[in-house]
């Protein structure tokens, strides 16, 4: 099969020479097994699956008859079976100076994530892998961090194809899983199917004890559809005929296994009245569209919620891009309770760079004139502007630009 290079490599194999262990987190079928054993083609290095009973059996019984069988260089799949393993695995650790001994990939569930971090604290690299962004399915590799300037912008312009809305939204119609990449309409609905019973059912099971999978099913279809809004626990529990603490549980579930990205509020004690409510994303569109069941790329596009796909497509490839780069950056969106609202903040280095997002080619604008709200916050703000489907990057002012969606 095919392998698409993933833009995640360059920083694992960073982190693998600096750490003793690495663990790289993300939904099911994202890609993190068919990458890992990728980069272990050419080493001698042992792998397991905790997905198989026997093996899991043992690693939660006997940890050190576990390592005598399987052992190290390894790679072990879906660590978050087993956290019984971690001490252990430390204990190997400081037994060598030696790094790039464990190479682990799991679910970012709340309780394993607190276990790995304190029992692994300065021997574990954690890593996050997303399904394929739109740069890693046409095989584009940018050269420069995005930081907004006006210059970048047109750096990247160079390697691009021309911006297309019928590419953007056949991507976000088919979603970014490895398997669906060329898959027809009818494997990619069995394939959505599969996943979610056989995988997402399963994991919400095991791992968050859910046992009524019909109101999870109305659940997950609910989050779909409130896509790119603020969270209203109400109407998720009355859809799914639950509490709102059982919801509150469901989605800190589905953020953990990687299905939901929350967007958090912007704070800062000069700009008052802000929101506390963080917004929802789905981390793959093409799972949200098989939910909320949009039957081709064409109906999404022109649906009356395509400008919500569009913003979760922004905010995915973002959340993507920046994941995978060297530079540490926080995201957020900013809104009052007056209701004035800006996408997304992306907060870098000491700069805050202010984003709107329109599924316009030629939006207004006026639109960056909101941005004048952070001169009451006292902080420096960056490069900004508005992300669209304009053809190519053209300056609004002295700081903002209409931004190319297909440039992040």
């Amino acid at each position: 099969m095919y392998y698409i290079s993933r833009d995640l490599e360059r920083k694992f194999l960073k982190m693998s020479k600096f750490f003793k262990a690495v663990l790289v987190i993300g939904a099911r079928q994202v890609g993190k097994t068919t990458m890992l054993k990728h980069l272990a083609q050419d080493q001698n290095r042992t792998y397991v699956t905790l997905d198989n009973l026997q093996a899991r059996d043992l690693a939660r019984e006997d940890p050190v008859m576990f390592f005598q069988t399987y052992k190290p260089p390894i790679i072990i799949d879906e660590i978050q079976y087993a956290p019984e393993l971690f001490p252990q695995i430390k204990l190997m650790c400081d037994e060598t100076e030696e790094t790039d001994r464990f190479w682990l990939t799991g679910s970012q569930q709340y309780a394993m994530m607190k276990n790995v971090r304190e029992t692994l604290a300065g021997r574990i690299g954690i890593l996050s892998l997303y399904s394929l962004s739109q740069s890693e399915k046409l095989e584009i590799r940018f050269e420069d961090e995005l930081d907004f300037s006006l210059s970048v912008l047109q750096n990247r312009q160079q390697v691009v194809p021309r911006n297309d809305i019928r590419q953007v939204f056949e991507h976000i119609w088919r979603g970014g899983m490895p398997k669906v990449l060329y898959a027809d309409a009818e494997e990619r609905t069995e394939y959505y199917e599969g996943y979610i019973n056989t995988y997402l059912m399963r994991d919400a099971a095991e791992l968050g004890g859910v046992t009524d999978a019909l109101r999870f099913g109305k659940f997950l279809i609910c989050a779909a559809a409130l896509l790119s809004e603020q969270i209203n626990y109400k109407t998720l529990a009355d859809a799914a005929d639950i509490s709102q603490p059982t919801a509150k549980i469901w989605l800190r579930l589905l953020e953990g296994l990687g299905i939901v990205y929350l967007l958090r509020p912007y704070a800062n004690n000069a700009l008052k009245r802000l929101t506390k409510t963080p917004k929802l994303y789905f981390c793959d569109t093409g799972l949200a569209a098989y939910l909320s069941m949009w039957p081709t790329y064409e109906t999404l596009m022109h649906g009356a919620a395509g400008g919500k796909y569009f913003e979760n497509y922004v905010v995915g490839e973002l959340l993507k891009g920046y994941s995978y780069s060297p530079s540490k950056v926080n995201m957020t969106y900013y809104r009052d309770s007056n209701a004035k609202e800006i996408d997304v903040f992306v907060e870098r280095g000491n700069f805050i760079h202010p984003l709107e997002i329109k599924k316009s080619a030629n939006p207004d604008r006026r639109e960056v004139k909101k941005f004048s709200i952070l001169e009451k916050a006292s902080v420096a703000v960056g490069a900004g502007g508005i992300v669209c489907m304009s053809e190519e990057p053209i300056p609004i002012d002295a700081h903002n630009c209409f931004i190319p969606c297909n440039l992040l």
